[in-house]
């Protein structure tokens, strides 16, 4: 049995080598679950991690009912934990945060009011807490991506999203696809999405897994494969059916 279908809203939180963070997380989804304004679950997404990651996800598991995971045999990428986990999600709503805490499971509730509406809901991180050359690359990554993209978003990095299930199934994924989002969004007839700020906090555990490659020369190249995409994306709409 599948039990986030027990519940309206499942957090995503891959993980790759964030011992560090780890008892950290589970302080902070216990402060939230029992406030949230949707009944809520957590699910881990152990990317491969090779040191002590799974073991403490495993335990923080077995303490908090609420709490679930899933386990890759090697590490696969953030795209494809985040693939993973709404593969495995049966909630009508899938949420996602990073997990070195630079944003707080609390600002879900900034987001979820909006979740119903539309299809993405996504925060805007507001007064950074990031190096200056972390937010050069970010502000040059995304001023070229809305230029390829036309999606307007404003901040596709922010690791503080809402989507609906099903929209969120019908995505078509690729490595470095969770830099795309809005984009990939609207790729689907009738869908949109909102942006919301929310606070932004400097990381005070672990190492980041960006650099330079990741954050910005990659997703240049990934622009270009976007509206490859977006001139070939199907939609349709079954109107009759006798299955």
């Amino acid at each position: 049995m599948n039990h986030t279908s027990e519940y309206e809203f499942t957090v995503l939180v891959p993980v790759f080598n964030e011992q560090e963070n780890i008892v950290r997380l589970e302080e902070a989804f216990r402060r939230y679950l029992p406030t949230a304004s949707r009944r809520a679950c957590i699910l881990f997404i152990n990317d491969g991690s090779t040191d002590h990651s799974l073991d403490l996800v495993q335990l923080a598991c077995s303490r908090n009912p609420d709490f679930y995971y899933l386990s890759f045999a090697r590490n696969a990428g953030l795209s494809a934990a985040i693939k993973a986990g709404i593969d495995w999600t049966d909630s009508p709503l899938v949420g996602y945060i990073d997990a070195d805490l630079q944003t707080l499971p609390e600002d879900f509730e900034l987001l979820l009011p909006f979740a119903d509406d539309y299809q993405l809901v996504t925060g805007v991180r507001a007064q950074r807490h990031d190096s200056i050359f972390k937010r050069f690359q970010s502000r040059f990554a995304n001023a070229f991506r809305r230029m390829m993209t036309h999606d307007g978003a404003a901040d596709t990095g922010c690791p503080l999203k809402i989507l609906q299930r099903d929209a969120a199934r019908r995505i078509p994924f690729f490595r470095g696809m969770h830099r795309f989002l809005p984009a990939l969004i609207l790729l689907q007839e009738g869908a949109a999405y909102r942006e919301v700020p929310v606070r932004h906090f400097p990381r005070t555990a672990g190492v980041s897994k960006f650099h330079l490659w990741n954050r910005l020369i990659a997703p240049l190249g990934d622009c270009f494969a976007y509206r490859w995409m977006r001139s070939r994306a199907i939609n349709y709409h079954v109107e009759q059916t006798d299955l």
